[in-house]
């Protein structure tokens, strides 16, 4: 299969994880938890009745984000590093600072288990980008790598912890 429609499908296929964490139960819970990349756009679109096109938005930010895997690029750009690494920053800030939503408007439960998909997220992530990092560049393991960041971020990342509006 050509690079670019591997790329198509694949970036299509983080359609079922923005899916899942914004779309499937209405409220925030430990399998839907709204995640931030979907859940603002989808605030946004809300005036207009378009609040489920919000699960579009991860897929068209990894288009964006890794453009020449369209075109078969083999090596992982070092931003992605860098983006892997302030999302784990932002992360840990946004858990400290929202904690106390959390558990006042979600509840303890959801509050410590999205904690811990997170933090598990993270450390398969990293250990995925190591692993690649000491490998020889190919465009599958760019594709994954990139498909794996995208649907955390699409999930998982970032869950809403506060009062709904």
């Amino acid at each position: 299969m050509k690079s670019g429609l591997s790329t198509f499908i694949v970036g299509l296929s983080l359609l079922i994880p923005a899916s899942v964490g914004l779309l499937l139960t209405g409220i925030p819970t430990a399998l839907c938890p709204f995640p931030l990349i979907t859940v603002i756009p989808a605030f946004f679109l809300s005036d207009w009745r378009l609040s489920d096109a919000a699960v579009i938005v991860p897929a068209l930010l990894f288009f964006a984000w890794n453009p020449g895997a369209f075109r078969g690029d083999s090596q992982i750009p070092k931003r992605s590093y860098v983006l892997l690494a302030l999302a784990t920053v932002l992360s840990v800030v946004y858990f400290v600072f929202s904690w106390n939503y959390g558990l006042k408007y979600q509840g303890a439960r959801f509050t410590h288990v999205v904690c811990v998909v997170n933090a598990a997220w993270l450390a398969i992530l990293w250990v995925v980008f190591a692993r690649a990092w000491k490998r020889e560049p190919s465009f599958k393991t760019n594709l994954f790598l990139h498909w794996l960041l995208f649907a955390w971020l699409a999930w998982y990342a970032f869950p809403y912890l506060g009062e709904l509006p």
